[in-house]
């Protein structure tokens, strides 16, 4: 059960995570924030959150409760529940730390963390990426990083449901 307390460690209340923010930059890390639903974990989300890490020192990742995956994918999302999507998050040994937020973006959370480095994925590149006045303001960079081809959720989903057909 050690193992597992260490995990779920990194799940942060949003007071919390205020505070360890501030110690990590007391100890002058470089914070790097992504977020997403992150429904059924494949390829695709472990390759891209590793390569925000790499970015900097710290990554932190905004997670959508429940209540803001549903409003933002449907009736049948999300197939994981808010806990079992934070827990798995914070399993992986380059996440720090996982933060949930219930609105439907995490602009808020952006504002409240003030990252040195926003990243999202090259999909949203020439798009207007949430958050990034922010980070700009204080001198930050806003990232994107290429997606695994071949690896979605929806297309995951979309494959066990032919499968059970």
């Amino acid at each position: 059960m050690e193992s597992l307390s260490t995990i779920k460690s990194k799940i942060y209340t949003w007071d919390h995570i205020r505070k360890q923010v501030a110690m990590w930059r007391f100890k002058d890390k470089k914070i790097v924030f992504s977020n997403g639903c992150f429904d059924v974990l494949h390829l695709g989300h472990v390759e891209y959150l590793s390569k925000a890490r790499d970015l900097g020192g710290i990554l932190i990742v905004g997670l959508n409760t429940d209540d803001s995956v549903h409003r933002l994918k449907g009736d049948h999302r999300p197939v994981n529940n808010e806990e079992a999507r934070a827990v798995t998050l914070a399993a992986f040994s380059f996440v720090d730390a996982v933060v949930l937020f219930g609105e439907d973006t995490p602009h808020d959370l952006i504002k409240l963390i003030q990252p040195d480095i926003l990243v999202k994925g090259k999909d949203y590149e020439g798009k207007e990426i949430v958050g990034s006045d922010i980070v700009k303001a204080r001198g930050g960079k806003v990232v994107t990083i290429e997606l695994t081809k071949g690896y979605s959720t929806t297309h995951t989903i979309e494959l066990a449901q032919k499968v059970h057909l």
